[in-house]
Parts: C-alpha cells; structure tokens; sequence
C-alpha cells in the first residue's frame, strides 16, 4: 500500500507529501496515458525518439509511456533495454534524471526534497515503490495455456 501511495502522489515537500509521480504518466486503467515523454535518460540525444518525425525540438527524446501490467517479466526497460532491473529503472527517476530542453515538465519540478532534483526516493521507498510495481504481474494470466503461442510444438 505505501508503494501505490508512492506511485500515485506528487511530491510536495512545503506541505510534507512526499511521493514518486509515476502515475502522472502510468496512471488511469491502462497503467499509461498513451503520451509521448522525455524521462531524462539522455541530456544529449543518442535517439531522437519522435522528434525524428515531428522535426519539433521540444520532442527530441521523447518516446511512447509503455503499459506497467505484468512489468516483472518485461525487462530490460526504456525504449533502448538500458536498465535490467525494476530497481535500476527506479533509481534512474529517484536519483539520474539528466536536465536537457525537452525534458518532460513533470519531472522538471518535481522532487521530495525542496530545491533538489530529481525525485529523491528514501531506500524504504524504492523498496515500497518495486513492492508494489510487482503487484502488477498476473502469473494466472501469464502462465494460462489459453494464452500461450498456439505456433509452439514442444
């Protein structure tokens, strides 16, 4: 439970909230928003992302939010497979998120610790955060022969 309170709130350090945003791009029903963002992997861009097409500087970098269901079995994370683990990927938005033009405004402002960048999870935090982002997996689904390739011969 400290996880999804995490997960879906804003931290706010003048009224002592303190939370990791994620629902501001994973949110709703779907666990994303179906946006386009630049999550500050990069300050100068190995990849465009959608910037290639737009050919608007304030997209470069920018790539499409992905689903959380079932997170725990599809690493490696970002668009580019550059973190292995769900605890890299939170400490990247806790502690690395790298400062460029487009960076998405979210992730700009928003931090636990007044004046400070980025996000600034507590390592009981992280824990919590990774507890619940498990909680996304469903094994029944994953391991249902209904679901299963239909093209395997064993």
């Amino acid at each position: 439970m400290r996880g999804m309170l995490l997960f879906n709130t804003a931290p706010d350090p003048d009224r002592s909230i303190r939370g990791a945003n994620c629902a501001r791009c994973h949110g709703g029903a779907k666990t994303y928003m179906e946006l386009f963002h630049n999550n500050g992997l990069d300050s100068i861009y190995k990849d465009a992302g959608i910037g290639i097409l737009t050919g608007l500087p304030g997209d470069l970098g920018r790539f499409k939010v992905p689903t959380l269901r079932n997170i725990a079995l599809t690493a490696p994370y970002m668009h580019d497979g550059r973190f292995n683990s769900l605890e890299e990927v939170v400490e990247h938005y806790s502690e690395h998120v790298q400062h460029s033009t487009s960076l998405s405004a979210f992730l700009q402002n928003e931090s636990n610790i007044k004046g400070a960048l980025p996000v600034k999870l507590r390592p009981d935090e992280k824990k919590d955060l990774i507890a619940f982002l498990n909680t996304l997996t469903d094994s029944t689904f994953v391991n249902n022969p209904k679901f299963s390739n239909p093209f395997f011969k064993p």
